[in-house]
């Protein structure tokens, strides 16, 4: 094989994380303190985070140096999962057919034969095996106000996934190697085969939200964010042997539509000096549904963005905030990954405004009897945020059996 075609393979996955960074079923998007406080934020969130996580948190009580102005420029996080360590094996296979072809090339049959049944092993063992990348982009300006809130968000979230399909016809090719039957060019007929599927959801909208004062003295807040949507899939199946990476951008692999949809929240700040808060956020509310390219061999998937259901309870004062979040509706898988429903936890430590201590755990309560992905189980967070000057620096960490993560933000807020 004059040109690796399994070193366009890796090529293909790279390109698919870097050029992407904004598209496999998409997370919904939270910030960097979202994001280190296991992904809780409907009950919490900052004004300038409130249009991806409730647009009703933009009216609610927040600390008075938090309360005029928040922006979000920008939120950035990305996670990784590569259970099986799949581009180390690319890596491998790769070595292992160039050995190969160069054995044939030079008939020496003791070396060919070796490679062979390696090379055999390597499929076999790569059949299956998948590696997962999320990422997202948010940007987000809000201005609380005592009469209306207003605030604009945009963000991009994508997640791709990459799998390796192993034939049976390649065993009898590489068998006959391992017989000592050398025939050129042999290795450009492996019938393997590498997959990618992919899927990007992006918004741009206008929140608004007010707070209304009850006749016990509480208060209830109600946001709403209608906003245009994008969503795109992009389905590439392709043999090894022919696997191109000038493909990787083709139009007949990818699919794409847009709409109009819309959020809407609410919070409840409940207690003798408001210190709880409750809050509840519907998501999507006009279903949507995107099918995927026809792959070579592979059946249409279709991309659900359904409506999203999610409630929360908080605890704070002016040095810690405590939550619990549940979703209340299941997100279904688009690509080689698990269906999701979250119960999750965070909380946050403050020492004077300047610096947060944040941690969280968020587990994953879906049945996944039917899914072959990647599994999605028990996610544990951690993250710090610093403010200096008016100036404000999240960082985030995730990491779980499956994934590693991690999340900044760069921002202000007075």
């Amino acid at each position: 094989m004059k040109t690796n075609r399994l070193c366009k393979l890796s090529l293909a996955i790279s390109l698919s994380i870097a050029t992407t960074s904004a598209l496999a079923s998409p997370q919904a998007p939270i910030s960097a303190r979202s994001f280190a406080m296991g992904g809780t934020g409907v009950a919490v969130a900052h004004p300038s985070a409130a249009p991806l996580a409730n647009p009703a948190m933009m009216a609610a009580p927040q600390h008075d140096w938090a309360d005029d102005f928040g922006l979000m420029l920008p939120s950035v996080n990305a996670r990784f999962a590569d259970e099986e360590e799949v581009v180390d094996q690319i890596d491998d296979i790769q070595d292992t057919i160039d050995e190969l072809e160069q054995s044939i090339n030079s008939l020496n049959q003791g070396s060919a034969q070796d490679n062979a049944g390696k090379l055999r092993e390597q499929l076999q063992n790569f059949d299956r095996d998948t590696v997962r990348v999320n990422a997202g982009l948010g940007l987000a300006v809000a201005l609380p106000g005592p009469s209306l809130s207003v605030g604009v968000m945009a963000n991009g979230n994508l997640t791709a996934t990459v799998r390796g399909e192993y034939s049976e016809n390649d065993d009898a090719r590489l068998a006959a190697v391992e017989a000592g039957i050398l025939t050129p060019g042999i290795t450009d007929e492996l019938e393997s085969r590498g997959s990618i599927l992919a899927s990007a959801v992006a918004e741009v909208g206008l929140s608004f939200a007010r707070s209304f004062e009850l006749n016990n003295g509480e208060q209830l807040q109600l946001g709403i964010t209608p906003k245009y949507i994008e969503l795109r899939t992009f389905q590439y199946t392709e043999r090894v042997s022919r696997f191109d990476d000038d493909d990787f951008d083709g139009d007949e692999f990818e699919t794409d539509k847009s709409g109009f949809n819309l959020d809407i929240g609410a919070a409840y700040a409940f207690g003798e000096n408001r210190e709880w808060n409750a809050g509840i956020v519907a998501r999507n509310l006009i279903p949507m549904e995107l099918d995927s390219a026809q792959a070579r061999g592979e059946e249409k998937r279709t991309l659900e963005l359904n409506p999203m259901v999610t409630a929360a309870i908080a605890h704070k004062s002016d040095y810690h905030v405590v939550t619990a979040e549940l979703d209340l509706t299941k997100k279904k898988a688009f690509g080689f990954e698990d269906d999701t429903q979250w119960l999750a936890v965070g909380a946050e430590f403050d020492a004077w405004r300047y610096a947060q201590l944040r941690a969280g755990i968020r587990h994953n309560l879906a049945s996944n009897s039917d899914n072959d992905g990647i599994e999605e189980d028990t996610q544990f967070t951690a993250g710090l945020g610093l403010n200096v000057l008016g100036a404000r620096l999240d960082i985030g960490a995730l990491y779980s059996s499956a994934d590693v993560g991690a999340a900044i933000e760069l921002g202000t807020a007075f």
